[in-house]
């Protein structure tokens, strides 16, 4: 059964602290028993669930809602200590508290209790129960204190290692920066070296290509010269030089005097010129030579 005592001060007497406790079985809801002592006397109650439904029916709201203002007057003790307004009269045994809100005062609940004959066996079970709370919830704080001392150690662990990773990622970007350095000022290198010898190798090919260029633009100016010249001569009448005949005209001349057959050209040519001496037609071959 779990227990919880609160300190309360009654309207009609102010001045005089009591003591409240509720204790229930499974929850608020289903129903809990009431101790209220002032130190000297004391009085009992039970509230079964169905009177708690009977007073949440009443106030027109929802059992939950009712249960946890109950929760918060009783138990928890939640909000300002004028917000709850406790009464008791102890010759009715009647008990009953208000809430306030703003200018408005409703009554949250009541309930009859029974004066207790023997209030110092009352006293005493309280004065236990409250004792054995406190060890309870020292116990408590113990093992939470225990825990947030482990998990200090295992934070203080984790950062440890935290800052070591930390300090290896640093070296190991630094080692790879150099080393990315190293092999960037290599390929650098290796570039300039190759765009130098590709510029000494290219250098020949372009000054050789400028003079094939040279070449080739003075032997269009020649032709083209020559061709001038060609037909200035055939325009005047004067037979053209032999030196600027056609190709084709010099290579078939060639072919001539290269082939086996023209040695025989010049002798019988001879004979023939001899022979028409001898015959006496002088004059015809002149002009046949003419």
């Amino acid at each position: 059964m779990e227990r919880k005592v609160s300190r309360i001060y009654l309207a009609s007497e102010p001045d005089v602290v009591h003591f409240l406790q509720v204790a229930w079985e499974k929850t608020l809801g289903s129903g809990f028993v009431i101790t209220l002592t002032d130190g000297q006397s004391a009085w009992i109650g039970t509230v079964r669930g169905a009177e708690i439904s009977q007073e949440a029916d009443d106030m027109a709201m929802e059992k939950e809602k009712y249960v946890d203002e109950l929760r918060k007057a009783l138990v928890s003790g939640a909000g300002p200590a004028d917000t709850y307004k406790f009464n008791f009269s102890k010759d009715s045994c009647h008990f009953s508290f208000d809430k306030n809100l703003k200018d408005v005062s409703f009554e949250l609940g009541s309930f009859n209790l029974e004066k207790v004959a023997n209030p110092a066996e009352v006293i005493r079970k309280l004065i236990c129960d409250c004792l054995d709370t406190t060890a309870e919830n020292q116990a408590k704080n113990e093992h939470l204190q225990r825990e947030n001392e482990r998990l200090l150690r295992d934070w203080n662990d984790v950062q440890g290692r935290f800052e070591k990773c930390v300090s290896a990622k640093e070296a190991v970007e630094t080692d790879l920066y150099k080393r990315f350095v190293l092999v960037l000022n290599e390929k650098k290198a290796k570039i300039r070296s190759l765009h130098k010898l590709l510029n000494e190798v290219q250098e020949p090919e372009k000054n050789m290509e400028h003079e094939r260029e040279t070449t080739t633009h003075s032997e269009v100016t020649a032709d083209r010269d020559a061709v001038y010249d060609e037909s200035t001569d055939e325009e005047s009448g004067t037979p053209p030089n032999p030196s600027v005949l056609a190709p084709a005209t010099l290579r078939r001349d060639d072919s001539i005097i290269s082939s086996p057959d023209v040695t025989d050209i010049v002798p019988s040519r001879k004979r023939r010129q001899w022979m028409q001496k001898n015959c006496g037609t002088e004059p015809k071959m002149a002009s046949q030579e003419h």
